[in-house]
């Protein structure tokens, strides 16, 4: 369907691949970032699965009494919010099992669902695809100069990829990478977050499962988990965060639901430790690293709406740059089918991010905000290198430091790469 200032999305390519392999495609992520105008790009006709309230068509219940009606129409048919009728998980599979037929549907949902009542995990006729908010490079706001693909197989030109102002980097955390804010400045793009943070609390985890959640509560967990933006942070440290800072309780089996529930709504993106066995004698850590589903959800959180106040918080700013080019450099990875990870030992080592290759190989990163922190981050990067060699361990195949104020990529004499965040792309 013709979608007016439509901008490509990078899973755009994987979307058409699996409509040609799979009789029905099922798009997740969180609520905005775009799961329904890229099914509609891909489509030729929709229906939207709504709750509403009063008026003579309610799709929902329709597609509960009469499934067969909301499947009619040109294929491939978009239907958004699926999750609000499960019971159309099998009919769609019945179809394409009777058809026979690749991309006849585009499934979009917002949460995990509930999957009582379905039948079969539709193996085999459903292809999933996780839409994440926009990368840089989808937003236009990297040059797109430096191929992340090619960085991991030794392919980097050295280049000039242009001045970074540290302001713009600001800006570019707080607005985040939704589709409808992308105009927005800095203030608006906060007032926008926050109230899509109240909608989330006030409607969507009660809608969940019909679960009535302590919405101070969750509020108060929100906030932990904005301070503790980009970090391992176990339940019980944000239990006692939230007891330190706000002076409150909350029970640690009520937090991990409250989590889990963030989870299945898809607001959080957490980074799962690298567990391969690359040192022997070390053990390595098995906490995931903390992440909301876009940065701005943070700074909405932590009322930083101004790019002033990022700025003159330092350690702040790096946490929350982080969080940037990690989400990043999944949606980058995602596209040669490589997997982000974090390392962190029990010797303090860590690294930012691993990303780890389909032949198995592994690339290390660390993540740096100023230019004069990349020798720091060169030097750990050589360090946990040499401690593998001794261990005769599988070291990374190539080193990097992902930089926000650098406007050259290039490969330092000690062999690691340096690459500015608004100079990458898949």
């Amino acid at each position: 369907m013709k979608i007016e200032n439509y901008k490509r999305r990078i899973v755009d390519d994987q979307i058409e691949h699996y409509l040609k392999l799979f009789g029905a495609v099922c798009i997740e992520g969180p609520k905005y970032c775009g799961k329904t105008w890229a099914g509609r790009y891909h489509s030729n006709s929709e229906v939207l699965l709504h709750k509403t309230t009063g008026g003579s068509t309610n799709n929902v219940e329709l597609a509960k009494m009469s499934p067969t009606l909301i499947l009619e129409g040109e294929k491939p048919k978009l239907i958004d919010e699926w999750q609000e009728a499960t019971n159309l998980w099998d009919e769609i599979r019945i179809d394409v099992d009777k058809t026979g037929k690749k991309g006849q549907y585009i499934l979009t949902g917002s949460s995990t669902p509930n999957r009582t009542g379905i039948a079969h995990s539709g193996a085999g006729r459903y292809g999933k695809i996780y839409l994440r908010t926009m990368s840089l490079f989808e937003s236009g706001d990297s040059s797109g100069a430096v191929s992340l693909e090619e960085l991991c197989n030794h392919k980097l030109k050295e280049k000039f990829t242009g001045e970074v102002d540290l302001r713009n980097l600001a800006k570019l955390i707080i607005r985040g990478g939704w589709p409808g804010n992308l105009d927005y400045n800095s203030k608006d793009a906060s007032e926008a977050i926050k109230a899509y943070i109240d909608l989330i609390i006030d409607d969507d985890l009660a809608r969940l499962d019909g679960i009535r959640r302590d919405k101070h509560k969750l509020r108060l967990l929100l906030k932990s988990l904005a301070r503790n933006e980009s970090t391992t942070v176990s339940n019980k440290k944000l239990k006692d965060d939230i007891s330190e800072i706000d002076n409150e309780d909350i029970d640690i089996d009520t937090l991990a639901s409250y989590l889990d529930a963030l989870s299945r709504l898809y607001l959080l993106d957490n980074d799962e430790p690298f567990s391969t066995n690359i040192r022997s004698s070390v053990r390595v850590k098995q906490s995931e690293k903390r992440h909301f589903a876009d940065p701005s959800i943070a700074c909405a959180l932590l009322n930083i709406s101004e790019e002033d106040k990022l700025i003159h918080d330092l350690n702040t700013f790096g946490f929350l740059f982080e969080a940037m080019v990690e989400r990043d450099l999944k949606i980058y990875a995602n596209c040669f089918h490589a997997k982000c990870y974090h390392y962190q030992d029990y010797q303090n080592k860590e690294i930012d991010c691993v990303i780890e290759l389909e032949n198995g190989n592994w690339c290390a990163f660390e993540i740096k905000l100023g230019a004069n922190k990349i020798e720091e981050g060169a030097k750990n990067l050589l360090r946990i290198k040499k401690e593998i060699e001794k261990e005769k361990g599988k070291v990374p195949s190539i080193l990097c430091v992902i930089c926000g104020l650098s406007n050259v990529a290039y490969q330092r004499p000690d062999g690691v790469y340096v690459v500015p965040i608004t100079a990458l792309k898949p």
